[in-house]
């Protein structure tokens, strides 16, 4: 299996970022995405989960990173603990349940037992098979290396020398404390999370949250529906901002020219505010007043929506969060998961929650919008013209919206680069950068 770039791919992948264009095999290569497997997913914060989805002791849920099983538990202690779902003794997927309660996890080859810290706890007739010489202590579940929470999300890396998660997270984590951190008790997740297979690649999807260009067209069925506004323009009012590590958010704000009544903090209930003015500074209660959505992606594969849904007199937001698991360079599992601020009245997240499962998750309307056009671009980017990497074909993407004449917004009040439209791409050549940067890392 291939673990580096070769230096003549290296320097084609590199002179085409330098050009603000993407190599569109890049898309589909299975070299590249082995490489991928080893230098980033290797090395990167993967999102696992929410705390509110374990709040009592023995609580679990299984999850993934790529191909490694994982399992995320309470302990007695109240302690959030993450294994590597596979028992010691033979190695077989130890459970296989999404999630459940439990005071201890038995595997179903032989009967080890292994306890809420991971302890191997039993054996069955071990004292007559393995004697005196084998000590249970060595052959407890293997824990991740690295296990940090933000703002109730639960991440795990598999580097043990990775750099803190809220260093990783750097610039990014001012637009994620609106979002998470603005009401008291922050977010809880509703529901369990939806999970669907799609034929894309997960650079692909990921880069498509840091995308509104692709909206007026895609989505034209919701704007044919009165759902949207006719403007072609408007996911683009507002800023787009690129952050450090690959991370990029799209900051959506009503039009100048719009005569509607503006909707301040995203049509939230007006009784909440008075947490938003305690717990959000200044300049983020300034975004966070006239925004109207919130969408962005996390490198290298956690993307996520705050929107306004609805019309006037019902309308509703919520945090959509996603990982795109990889399972190929043309296939990806959705994870997706509904969070909403535990403050909020029972009757709105009801409500908000319906409106989610509308809209996105294997039967929204909006998913089924996007899927077909991923699969449409995978599809087409596994011929000969597109994998001919002599240059004979001009197989490049175009990544060149806002490249020589959008200059960086000054005055806009939050970090990262700032650019006064979101139809540019300056927020998806940082994430390919950063791609890149991992990539050939050392």
């Amino acid at each position: 299996m291939k673990k580096h770039l070769d230096e003549e791919t290296r320097k084609s992948i590199e002179n085409s970022l330098e050009r603000g264009l993407f190599p569109q095999w890049v898309l589909t290569d299975p070299d590249i995405y082995n490489i991928e497997m080893e230098q980033i997913f290797l090395r990167t914060w993967q999102l696992l989960g929410h705390e509110s989805e374990i709040r009592e002791p023995g609580q679990y849920v299984t999850r993934w990173i790529v191909n490694d099983p994982v399992l995320l538990v309470r302990n007695g202690g109240g302690e959030i603990k993450a294994f590597l779902n596979s028992c010691t003794h033979r190695g077989v997927h130890l459970c296989t349940a999404d999630a459940g309660k439990k005071k201890s996890f038995t595997c179903p080859y032989h009967g080890w037992s292994y306890n809420l810290d991971g302890d191997l706890i039993g054996i069955v007739a071990g004292d007559k098979i393995y004697g005196e010489e084998m000590d249970k202590k060595d052959w407890g579940l293997r824990p991740i290396p690295r296990v940090e929470v933000y703002k109730g999300l639960i991440f795990a890396n598999l580097d043990p020398q990775a750099m803190p998660l809220e260093e990783f997270l750097g610039e990014f984590r001012w637009y994620l404390d609106i979002m998470l951190g603005r009401s008291d008790g922050g977010m809880e997740v509703r529901g369990v999370p939806q999970r669907w297979v799609v034929h894309a690649n997960w650079k692909m999807v990921s880069e498509n949250f840091v995308d509104p260009y692709h909206v007026q067209t895609s989505h034209r069925s919701t704007v044919e529906l009165g759902m949207s506004p006719e403007d072609p323009l408007y996911a683009s009012y507002g800023h787009g901002v690129a952050c450090n590590h690959g991370h990029g958010i799209c900051v959506i704000t009503s039009s100048p020219k719009s005569k509607a009544r503006p909707v301040k903090y995203q049509g939230l209930p007006q009784e909440m505010w008075p947490m938003f003015e305690r717990n959000l500074t200044k300049e983020q209660l300034e975004v966070f007043e006239k925004v109207k959505v919130l969408v962005g992606t996390c490198f290298p594969n956690m993307s996520f929506n705050c929107p306004l849904h609805g019309n006037e007199g019902h309308l509703y937001n919520y945090f959509n969060v996603r990982v795109w698991r990889p399972l190929g360079p043309d296939k990806v599992e959705v994870i997706s998961w509904f969070l909403i601020d535990q403050s909020a009245p029972e009757q709105y997240k009801e409500d908000a929650y319906k409106g989610y499962i509308g809209s996105f998750g294997p039967s929204g309307t909006l998913e089924q919008d996007d899927t077909e056009i991923w699969a449409r671009v995978v599809q087409a980017s596994k011929g000969f013209m597109v994998r001919d990497k002599s240059l004979n074909y001009n197989n490049f993407s175009n990544y060149l919206m806002g490249y020589d004449h959008v200059a960086p917004d000054e005055t806009f009040p939050g970090p990262g680069v700032a650019y006064s439209t979101n139809y540019v791409d300056f927020m998806t050549r940082g994430y390919h950068d950063y791609w890149f940067e991992m990539l050939t890392k050392e």
